[in-house]
């Protein structure tokens, strides 16, 4: 396993916990027997707790819930076992002014877009905002707490709107490939219409040049039928002049 990349959250230095030889708990501890017996068996008074005593246990109580709400972070190297605990050392001014000026090198260094999506940014200031809870909860552990619900819900909503983002983006590829079968649907569509237009405009040509033809044979036709026509009428207007004239010539007397 890789060890664990700078953070700006402030751990301890790391601990050994086991190696390949040594499986143990890193909880597990020694017990110590002591082999002198006491003197009196009368039962003794415990002592009453001092200051120190009460401020190690309050320390012990803040350590346990840094624990519980930033549990500590392992990695393997070879055989060995590593164990990171979260700092439990109290902060200063000074610490708050040294987190901001590392958190906006950080984001210059990796280079983190100012605005919009980014996850560098994101993940830089889900640091920056742990080391915020770790030093609240060393100084108030119930506003430790209340922070670390405050930062699950913030994560519960980005979580929520991630799968929504990634959901609305599943449904816009396939309205997309539906579009684009679609279009290629319609351009073959156009291309069997254009297709057919050229048909139909060859079959109109053909109609028009036969229609064209028809009608120059018509009127060939009724030309001729027309000029025969004429002479006819000549004809028979020549033979009516002259049955005429002839009837004419029978109906005079002659002197």
């Amino acid at each position: 396993m890789i060890p664990p990349a700078e953070s700006l959250l402030r751990y301890d230095n790391p601990v050994l916990v086991s190696k390949s030889t040594d499986r143990k708990s890193p909880k597990g501890r020694a017990l110590k027997v002591s082999s002198q017996q006491p003197a009196i068996s009368t039962p003794v008074p415990p002592p009453p707790k001092s200051k120190s005593a009460a401020n190690e246990a309050a320390n012990q109580e803040n350590e346990e819930i840094l624990n519980i709400i930033l549990p500590p972070r392992e990695w393997a190297e070879g055989n060995q076992l590593w164990v990171q605990q979260v700092s439990s050392a109290p902060c200063t001014r000074t610490d708050v002014i040294h987190l901001e000026e590392l958190l906006d090198t950080k984001l210059q260094q990796r280079q983190a877009r100012e605005t919009g999506i980014c996850p560098v940014r994101r993940e830089l200031y889900s640091q920056c905002f742990d080391e915020l809870i770790r030093q609240v909860t060393i100084n108030c552990a119930e506003r430790g707490l209340l922070l670390l619900r405050v930062r699950d819900e913030i994560q519960m909503t980005i979580a929520a709107y991630q799968t929504l983002y990634e959901s609305s983006v599943a449904f816009g590829m396939r309205k997309a490939l539906m579009a684009e079968q679609g279009k290629s649907d319609m351009e073959k569509r156009i291309s069997d219409l254009e297709n057919e237009k050229q048909d139909l405009k060859k079959q109109l040509n053909e109609q028009k040049a036969k229609c064209e033809s028809i009608e120059k044979r018509e009127t060939e036709k009724r030309q001729v039928e027309e000029k025969k026509h004429t002479e006819e009428i000549q004809f028979l207007k020549r033979t009516n002049q002259q049955l005429k004239t002839q009837l004419e010539g029978i109906i005079t007397p002659k002197k």
